[in-house]
């Protein structure tokens, strides 16, 4: 069994490798970390920055190992879990969502698991959009977990 794990470092995705941790104990997995350029490219440019980090080849390999060290801390997190966890870094022009379902059946991963929202700008109010896209697109069984709560309700 191969589990590909999504983490982008929020609070969500660490509670998705520790809830898979419990269930899959001692299985595979990959941490996958998705480094969405387009996204970063934006906001820059919304900023009012008009440099663009597809074509700065420094800012372009600093965030890229930032984004691998992140993927590392994922790793770690899910072998503290119980997984034999290895870390992944993409780096992807499009979207997330695609490059963590295009993984999985490159991977041809059993299971997908995913926060239910990340650190993404627009969040939907039910589902994150890129967990509700790789539950709609991928070819493979997905576990969404939900957020940790923070409020714990009285009983």
């Amino acid at each position: 069994m191969t589990i590909l794990i999504a983490y982008d470092g929020s609070d969500d995705a660490k509670e998705a490798i520790a809830f898979a941790g419990r269930m899959f104990k001692g299985e595979q997995a990959v941490v996958l970390t998705v480094w969405e350029r387009l996204a970063m490219t934006s906001a820059r440019a919304s900023a009012g920055l008009m440099m663009t980090i597809d074509t700065d080849a420094a800012g372009d390999e600093a965030i890229g190992k930032a984004m691998e060290e992140l993927a590392r801390r994922g790793a770690d997190l899910a072998r503290q879990a119980g997984l034999d966890a290895t870390p992944r870094c993409e780096a992807d022009a499009v979207a997330v969502w695609a490059a963590i379902v295009d993984t999985a059946d490159e991977l041809d991963a059993t299971l997908i698991v995913t926060g239910t929202r990340g650190l993404g700008g627009v969040r939907s109010l039910l589902l994150g959009s890129t967990s509700d896209r790789v539950l709609h697109h991928a070819h493979r069984p997905v576990l969404v977990v939900p957020s940790p709560r923070t409020d714990p309700r009285p009983e």
